[in-house]
């Protein structure tokens, strides 16, 4: 008896608390993730989802589409150069909103800022500088980078991403750098002045090491963010000019959506998921072995 009213009582916490979040997670990730795996298989349409199996046709088409590798190689170079910049620029901001000076926290309020900003409003922001005011400044002060338009260059539009996601996501990471610099214990740090150690010697010495958690999750968001943008890609470039700015993620929204290839598209949204599973998990793995060390 008292173990049915235990038990009851679980249910009863269970679904004053967890029941709604469990059944929304169900509703909006696993169960569309699975008719997506169902629809990769079949001759579904977005209106309709049809019993005839076509087995792996359209993981073959997707395997096929050249623009699909396309699009692929390009997200690596803006996650590689997002990645490296993000957090470099985190990192050096959060060292200096942590040295001590006087209106620090003025300052990191205004480095966080531009992450509240939404990325399509974003993307709106800076399609303006791009196009009007550096384009200005470059014909008033005679800098031929700014002369033109980056966004209407095929060689520099990727680089106006990267910078536009990089000014986006620099202050976010810089939270997660300031709470793993904040956390390292101060005896430490005195102890190694004590010592005669420099500034350079604590922080490759002392403040690293601690620091691989930070790395390790700074890391992992930058990777997702990377992989997985789309707004700023709508909203800046719209994925030109000649789709030399068209990321995966639009690449397969345009493909299933725009081109009405919904069994391809889902294919390669279940191609891209397992490719960056792969990475974010491998790099878990090898950070999380230097924490142990560290």
């Amino acid at each position: 008896m008292y173990t049915q009213k235990k038990m009851s009582e679980k249910l009863r916490i269970f679904g004053i608390f967890a029941a709604v979040p469990v059944f929304v997670f169900l509703s909006v990730v696993i169960i569309p993730f699975l008719l997506g795996l169902y629809m990769t298989v079949t001759e579904s349409t977005g209106t309709n989802i049809s019993t005839e199996f076509v087995g792996l046709k359209n993981y073959v088409d997707a395997f096929k589409d050249s623009g699909f590798w396309d699009s692929i190689i390009l997200t690596f170079k803006y996650t590689f150069w997002s990645l490296i910049l993000t957090n470099l620029i985190a990192f050096i901001l959060a060292l200096m909103v942590t040295s001590g000076f006087k209106g620090q926290n003025f300052f990191r309020m205004g480095f966080f800022t531009p992450n509240l900003i939404g990325g399509v409003i974003l993307g709106f922001i800076w399609q303006f500088i791009f196009s009007r005011i550096l384009v200005f400044a470059g014909e008033s002060f005679g800098i031929p980078i700014f002369e033109g338009s980056w966004l209407s260059d095929p060689k520099m539009a990727l680089w106006a991403l990267v910078i536009v996601g990089v000014w986006q996501n620099s202050g976010y990471m810089m939270l997660l750098y300031i709470a793993g610099l904040t956390g390292i214990p101060k005896s430490l740090i005195e102890a190694a002045s004590l010592d005669g150690a420099n500034n350079w010697q604590i922080l490759s010495k002392i403040k690293l090491p601690m620091m691989v958690p930070s790395f390790t999750i700074s890391i992992f968001l930058t990777l997702q963010r990377g992989f997985m943008v789309y707004d700023t890609n709508l909203s800046l470039t719209k994925g030109g000019p000649y789709r030399s700015t068209e990321l995966i993620s639009m690449h397969v929204y345009n493909d299933a959506f725009l081109y009405q290839n919904y069994g391809t598209g889902q294919a390669k949204e279940i191609i891209l998921f397992v490719i960056v599973a792969t990475i974010a998990l491998t790099q878990v793995a090898i950070m999380k072995r230097k924490e142990v060390e560290a």
